[in-house]
């Protein structure tokens, strides 16, 4: 028996830094929403108690350092499951770029899964132990649209954003997200406003949505790396409503109503980047069903 699950990239609209927990975690606010770029993946049942990964990505780990298999593995050990499945990961979402993709992996394969070993967990449970995987583990796991407070595990759907295009660019290197997390000034930050944002989404105010997009990671990174805020600056530059890194970088991403907008910021692009994707932003959770 094979199951075949989409796992679709995120992008933080805003993304907030509260304050450095007792846990040694810090305390977030996010706003997040996904774009029509997406992993494939293909579950299939066995029946001997294992788990095997693969992809033809030489960027995905095979064994256990991957999330889509320590999401099969915590699902095993928490249900006391003797089955096992193998997971086969067709990659389209860039590896360390801030889009979440190794988590909606992992969500992909908790809700695979779910499906495939008949579970009949709900969501909430589904993301409950998503959160003992990742962060963003829990979001994905519903995936549209949420604001998601804590570590990242406490949802609160929203309703889909003004439809728009998200051109996504992501540079050839890598950023540590402890790292951006460690030089982060808690004290000198500028947080962006969650609250008018959410308002935005529910009204769908797409002027409002492109002026109060926020990462207080950004600046970090932006520093340490200047290429970042190189690309940036050439989306605002060919005509981007908005643009911010998403998560803890590197992709930036641009927002543009207009078709003519969207291909004039790829184009200018692609001329420089290689990794250039235009892309629907979508925010519905069900357009990401098994299929």
């Amino acid at each position: 028996m094979k199951l075949h699950v989409k796992a679709p990239a995120k992008i933080n609209l805003t993304l907030d830094v509260l304050h450095k927990r007792s846990d040694g975690y810090h305390e977030l606010e996010m706003v997040m929403t996904t774009v029509d770029l997406a992993d494939r993946l293909e579950l299939t049942l066995l029946e001997e108690d294992r788990i095997i990964v693969h992809s033809e990505s030489r960027f995905v780990p095979s064994g256990e350092r991957n999330l889509a298999y320590q999401a099969a593995d915590m699902l095993k050990r928490e249900l006391n499951i003797r089955k096992g499945v193998e997971i086969s990961i067709e990659k389209h979402i860039p590896v360390a770029a801030g889009l979440a993709g190794g988590s909606s992996d992992a969500a992909a394969v908790l809700r695979g899964l779910n499906k495939l070993w008949n579970l009949r967990l709900s969501l909430h449970e589904l993301a409950e132990i998503g959160a003992k995987i990742g962060s963003d583990v829990p979001f994905c796991v519903y995936g549209g649209t949420a604001l998601a407070k804590g570590r990242g595990e406490i949802i609160t759907p929203l309703p889909p954003p003004p439809s728009c295009w998200v051109i996504l660019a992501k540079l050839p290197i890598g950023v540590s997200t402890a790292e951006v997390y460690e030089n982060l000034s808690l004290d000198k930050i500028e947080h962006p406003n969650t609250e008018i944002m959410v308002e935005a989404i529910k009204n769908n105010d797409y002027f409002t949505m492109c002026q109060n997009v926020g990462n207080v990671l950004e600046n970090v990174t932006l520093m340490r790396y200047p290429e970042v805020a190189d690309i940036k600056e050439d989306m605002l530059r060919f005509g981007a409503d908005a643009a911010l890194m998403s998560g803890s970088g590197p992709t930036v991403y641009a927002l543009a109503r207009h078709d003519s907008r969207m291909h004039r910021i790829y184009n200018g692009l692609r001329g420089f980047c290689r990794q250039v994707y235009a892309v629907r932003i979508l925010g519905k959770g069900e357009e990401w069903g098994d299929s």
